[in-house]
């Protein structure tokens, strides 16, 4: 079972909704934030940079990572900079390519010369995992983001191919990985079991943390009680 006081892996609560920000900022479990273009326009977000500074607001000091959502590198140079002007807990995320499929590397390297703290997501593949830590030579501190939910939901056990990139991650030691997309409470567990730094979790995700260790007799029989329930509730009858 995975103590949040003094679990080796880091929670990063991954979602853009204020009020689920509000409520697992004070969350033991949670160590981190991150979110995307795609999970704030899902939470019907309209000003980005208001956004943004609410939620810096909220979490003045545990990490957050605002990611650009320019496709073309020198715009999305001009985005990074400014999104990490907004706080020093601030990481800015950069794909691992843009649209083209054109790699970030240069991008990457140029940004962490500069000291902008990177999250670099996206990351599917070793070869990519290669690039961007040699990309990240003379970081002052990055994310490495890989998504190993995606990894699993093309029949592939990302665990391995997880191992692998920590392995390479470790070659530097301001370089942290994070397991991206998981699926289901197990996730954490195996990301924690292989060293992995960071996992970002939903909201919902978050809410199963309390079943981590149950008696499995005991879940048998709160599912019968559940069944039961609901059959009542339904009115059936036979």
């Amino acid at each position: 079972m995975i103590d949040p006081n003094a679990s080796a892996i880091k929670i990063f609560s991954d979602g853009a909704d204020i009020d689920q920000i509000k409520s697992l900022a004070a969350n033991a479990w949670v160590r981190g934030f991150t979110t995307n273009p795609t999970l704030m326009r899902k939470a019907g977000v309209i000003d980005y940079e208001a956004f943004a500074r609410e939620v810096l607001t909220i979490v003045p000091e545990a990490p957050v990572s605002f990611e650009v959502f320019s496709d073309d590198f020198d715009d999305m140079d001009r985005q990074a900079r400014k999104i990490a002007a907004w706080g020093r807990n601030v990481y800015v995320k950069i794909p691992v390519t843009n649209t083209r499929a054109e790699s970030s590397r240069e991008l990457i390297r140029r940004l962490s010369d500069r000291g902008v703290r990177l999250n670099v997501t996206a990351i599917l593949s070793l070869a990519q995992v290669e690039e961007v830590v040699a990309s990240l030579e003379g970081t002052v501190g990055a994310i490495v983001s890989v998504f190993a939910g995606r990894i699993a939901d093309t029949g592939r056990d990302p665990v391995p191919l997880m191992t692998e990139a920590l392995g390479i991650v470790r070659s530097n030691s301001a370089l942290e990985l994070l397991w991206a997309s998981p699926r289901e409470v197990l996730n954490i567990v195996q990301a924690e079991s292989i060293g992995c730094d960071i996992i970002t979790v939903t909201s919902e995700l978050l809410a199963k943390l309390s079943g981590l260790g149950r008696d499995l007799e005991k879940l048998s029989l709160d599912t019968v009680k559940m069944f039961f329930d609901d059959a009542q509730s339904a009115g059936y009858s036979l």
